[in-house]
């Protein structure tokens, strides 16, 4: 890059810029011709120079999505260094942005899950893009992954609460990373109790197996993480206290109805029918999907 290109960009000053394209008319032409390469844009996004940066999306949106040598776009690094106005501008500009993939395949979004929720980023950010919480990395990550390894609360309370609005939410939630971890997993390895709470009530599937042939339960015995262990092993002695019920209540009506069948009406054995249907269902739900 043009050392003159490189210092307008440091400084935010635009002048500078065209007084070079006054010079010469192709002065940004060779950037589009390096498939990897820094951009005047990369260098403003770095500075937070956000006048300047718009200028240069003005003139030219390719940079946008242009990654740099370490394979990062000028979104991927406005996120990194904090410059939440400068991130929410690119997003107004393009919201497609928030789909580009970098170095591992990770999106802005990802970085943001690395690195916390400095001022609210990732709540503004999931509003103007909440479609950018199903991407995954190379090794098929998502957000929640990395929130949940991270140890990133703050990141995963925001993930969760934009995931109960979308209908996509249990794909999300029940994802496998290339080791076939869910969320779950990393949760439960992590010790993370309040990530395994909210994960439990968006219906994450606790009888998933990773590669090693684990369910979250048996990955959080493998650690020795006592409270992760408390709260899988809670919801099924629920589920299975729930289900027990249901069965014993279940089989009283059935005797009631069949032993005494002549005795009798229409109507109260076509009631107590509907009653039977609906213990009859309430227990294959609860097989099918615990409570929680």
């Amino acid at each position: 890059m043009d050392e003159r290109l490189r210092t307008a960009g440091r400084a935010g000053n635009v002048s500078d810029v065209y007084t070079l394209i006054q010079r010469d008319g192709n002065a940004l032409r060779c950037f589009d011709e390096v498939e990897f390469i820094e951009t005047p844009l990369h260098v403003a996004a770095e500075e937070g120079c956000i006048g300047f940066a718009m200028e240069m999306m003005n003139l030219k949106p390719s940079f946008a999505r242009k990654l740099n040598q370490q394979g990062l776009s000028p979104v991927h690094i406005a996120v990194k260094r904090g410059h939440k106005e400068m991130v929410l501008r690119f997003l107004e500009i393009d919201k497609d942005l928030a789909h580009v993939k970098g170095r591992k395949g990770k999106i802005p979004l990802h970085f943001l899950s690395k690195a916390g929720n400095p001022d609210g980023l990732v709540d503004r950010f999931l509003e103007v893009c909440p479609e950018s919480i199903r991407n995954v990395t190379t090794t098929n990550r998502t957000a929640l992954h990395i929130a949940a390894e991270r140890n990133r609360l703050d990141v995963f309370q925001v993930l969760i609460q934009t995931l109960k609005k979308q209908n996509y939410c249990q794909e999300v939630v029940n994802r496998k990373d290339e080791d076939g971890n869910t969320a779950l997993h990393i949760a439960a390895i992590n010790n993370q109790p309040q990530m395994l709470k909210l994960l439990l009530e968006c219906k994450a599937d606790k009888h998933e197996t990773n590669e090693a042939g684990l369910t979250a339960l048996e990955a959080a015995h493998q650690q020795n993480n006592i409270e992760s262990i408390s709260i899988l092993r809670e919801v099924s002695n629920f589920r299975y206290k729930l289900k027990k019920q249901i069965d014993k209540y279940g089989s009283k009506v059935s005797s009631l109805i069949f032993d005494n069948i002549d005795n009798i009406s229409g109507e109260d054995r076509s009631g107590l029918l509907v009653i039977l249907g609906l213990l009859l269902t309430t227990t294959y739900q609860v097989t099918l999907s615990p409570p929680g």
